[in-house]
């Protein structure tokens, strides 16, 4: 306990999942919160996103461990409404430490168009940007920024034809990110400001469990349900499970977020089961 006293962290996607669950684990640790979420609907998102009361909850959940959070409505794909929600919470809160560029969306069907290509890129990739140029003025010399990418950024490219435009836009700024944090984590190292990237694969959230994902992993089947879609999410993986828990990824986070890792910058960390290992051999 205590890993992150005195320390006031930011979390986009923070109404449920793993946003929710890194401003848990890192309220436990002694930081405050800045909490994050559009709560509402995209078009292309074929799968329903937080509301209003998942922040809330969040905001209950933060404040029952004794910490402060500010919980804000905002987007990150609005530059101008991520720099006043920072403001607001750096204003409430004193500070700023942490960033956790966790907001993320998964576009999975052929039939959504190549609106989902832009809306996941938005999202996914102009979405960290924009959350991590707006914190940027607050931050010194001990902060640390974590970006959240994804398995699929770290494996070989594959043909996108059924999984849809969406799929193919969620690979590109998946892989962007990657490249995003080396880039800045090279220009901000001589600040001592650290930049990592923690690469999930399929996290036990509402982002994996839903119809649309199903469908693409039993393509076999005309209405896949759950437990048909966990017969073969283990697939991607070495280890034989099919899926990570939201606490295994912020077990990472809090790790980044901490003073443990105050010479780790640049990283691409993989919380995988052994995803990567299954398609990509050895690089030194």
């Amino acid at each position: 306990m205590g890993r992150v006293e005195g320390k006031v962290a930011l979390i986009t996607g923070a109404a449920r999942g793993q946003g929710r669950n890194h401003a848990v684990r890192l309220a436990m640790e002694g930081a405050d919160i800045i909490a994050l979420d559009v709560c509402a609907d995209i078009d292309s998102v074929p799968y329903p996103l937080a509301t209003l009361e998942d922040l809330e909850t969040t905001a209950r959940l933060v404040e029952k461990l004794d910490r402060r959070i500010v919980a804000v409505q905002a987007d990150v794909r609005e530059p101008s409404e991520m720099r006043a929600a920072i403001a607001r919470g750096i204003d409430e809160l004193g500070g700023l430490h942490v960033v956790v560029a966790q907001a993320a969306v998964s576009s999975l069907g052929a039939e959504l168009g190549t609106r989902a290509w832009v809306d996941t890129v938005d999202v996914n990739l102009v979405g960290v940007v924009n959350t991590v140029h707006a914190a940027f003025p607050y931050l010194a010399a001990g902060a640390s920024v974590i970006a959240t990418g994804s398995l699929v950024a770290l494996r070989p490219r594959r043909a996108y034809d059924k999984a849809g435009p969406g799929s193919a836009g969620y690979k590109y700024a998946k892989l962007a990110l990657a490249h995003y944090v080396h880039e800045l984590a090279t220009a901000l190292a001589p600040e001592r400001i650290r930049v990592n990237a923690v690469h999930p694969t399929n996290v036990d959230s509402p982002m994996l469990h839903n119809d649309a994902t199903y469908r693409q992993f039993r393509r076999d089947l005309e209405n896949p349900t759950r437990a048909d879609a966990e017969e073969v999410f283990a697939t991607v993986h070495a280890m034989p499970d099919p899926y990570v828990d939201p606490d295994d990824i912020s077990h990472a986070v809090v790790y980044l977020a901490s003073d443990e890792s105050r010479f780790v910058t640049g990283m691409q960390l993989r919380v995988d089961a052994g995803g990567y290992l299954v398609v990509n051999e050895f690089r030194p």
